[in-house]
């Protein structure tokens, strides 16, 4: 169903005869696609345009999309060194994401293989529905010694966050996240705010006359770590002030 109303939107835009169309995810744009290869598509917040086949490469798109990612897979290492530095004695760590899009499978394999480095044992959970949520995150919870990942992609997560909150601070688990809007004490991801600045660029230029499949796709240029003490307090964790110091904001 949502694949359809996906479709039957994007139908509806193409049909307006747009001169460029911004879209804020890879399922938008793989819509957009399916209905039109010439409308050109500027597209922010795309996680691995070229596993998602909406572009030939990152260099040469090749086709009617560009534009900006904001996540690079590596990133899922650094999500676990962070959490491991915001919470030293854990030994488990549970990683939400989504097995059937290329960012999930891809940022849980990035983890994966940092993961002995770190001296931890991972557990993948689904975000299928609102029960393979729950029930993964209460059974992980029953174990000592946890912290969990919210690895995404966003769009994947997005409908479930406020369940996802409920979980992790009733079972006072230390949580990171890709984005503030998923909660957990820590975020760690690209500015949305300045993609979408250089996305009105790249639109720019498109109106002047450019082509999509002659700008190259850009990775982030600026990363955002944000800590919450309000969740942190809420489930009884001293945020180490080394990470409170490098912090681009904390929220109280």
């Amino acid at each position: 169903m949502i694949l359809s109303l996906r479709r039957r939107h994007a139908a509806e835009l193409v049909a307006l005869s747009p001169d460029v169309i911004l879209a804020t995810s890879g399922a938008i744009v793989g819509a957009l696609q399916e209905v039109s290869r010439s409308v050109p598509i500027v597209f922010v917040t795309v996680i691995d345009p070229v596993g998602g086949g909406w572009v030939a490469s990152l260099a040469r798109p090749g086709g009617n999309a560009t534009g900006f990612t904001s996540y690079e897979f590596s990133m899922g290492g650094k999500l676990l060194e962070l959490l491991k530095e915001l919470a030293p004695g854990i030994k488990r760590v549970a990683v939400i994401r989504d097995p059937s899009v290329p960012a999930g499978s891809g940022g849980f394999a990035a983890i994966q293989t940092v993961a002995p480095a770190f001296g931890v044992e991972l557990t993948a959970i689904g975000v299928r529905d609102a029960d393979e949520i729950e029930r993964g995150i209460t059974a992980f919870a029953a174990g000592a010694n946890g912290g969990l990942i919210v690895a995404g992609p966003p769009s994947s997560v997005l409908p479930h966050r406020n369940l996802i909150i409920a979980l992790t601070n009733g079972q006072r688990l230390p949580t990171v996240s890709t984005t503030p809007v998923l909660g957990g004490v820590l975020s760690y991801g690209a500015n949305s705010a300045d993609q979408y600045r250089r996305a009105a660029g790249y639109i720019d230029r498109i109106l002047k006359g450019e082509k999509p499949a002659d700008l190259p796709v850009q990775a982030p240029t600026k990363y955002e770590l944000v800590i919450n003490l309000k969740t942190a307090k809420a489930i009884g964790l001293d945020v180490p002030p080394s990470l409170l110091a490098r912090a681009d904001e904390v929220i109280e």
